[in-house]
């Protein structure tokens, strides 16, 4: 099945069960994925919708985090929930491991050795690591330490 068939299901099933959180966020979701077909004037492959998703869970966390500092602390517990649901229709995480592994060998396989290759190195590690859900940021941080160390 499809994501986005599934969403629709899901987006049946949260109105059944009068879920609001669950129906907010999957008419959200529906949403991003509608506008992102239209603007394609395609069907959308899971891949592309994986896309959508990424970028709401990514909107979602920097918006907790904003809220945060600005001492809006209910706020940033519903963005938090609204990640949590968001979360739950992307593949597995990459470990901490898994990340660092990708990571020494890219370095090995690109012959990386100044902060000027972390580009090369990073377009690298994401293709090792495709499949699963990564935070490009820690990533980053990982490239840094290890070219600048």
């Amino acid at each position: 099945m499809l994501l986005t068939e599934q969403v629709d299901k899901d987006l049946v099933q949260a109105m059944k069960s009068q879920d609001a959180l669950r129906l907010s966020v999957l008419r959200m979701m529906k949403s991003a994925l509608k506008h992102k077909q239209v603007e394609g004037g395609k069907s959308l492959t899971d891949e592309q919708a994986l896309a959508v998703f990424r970028t709401l869970v990514k909107q979602r966390k920097d918006a907790a985090e904003l809220f945060r500092k600005g001492g809006r602390d209910e706020l940033a517990e519903k963005e938090l929930a609204e990640l949590a649901i968001l979360e739950s229709y992307l593949p597995a995480s990459a470990t901490d491991q898994e990340v660092d592994a990708a990571v020494a060998e890219a370095l090995t396989e690109t012959g990386a050795a100044t902060a000027k290759d972390v580009g090369k190195v990073m377009k690298a590690v994401m293709a090792k690591l495709a499949g699963k859900t990564v935070d490009g940021k820690q990533v980053s941080e990982k490239v840094r330490a290890r070219l600048t160390a």
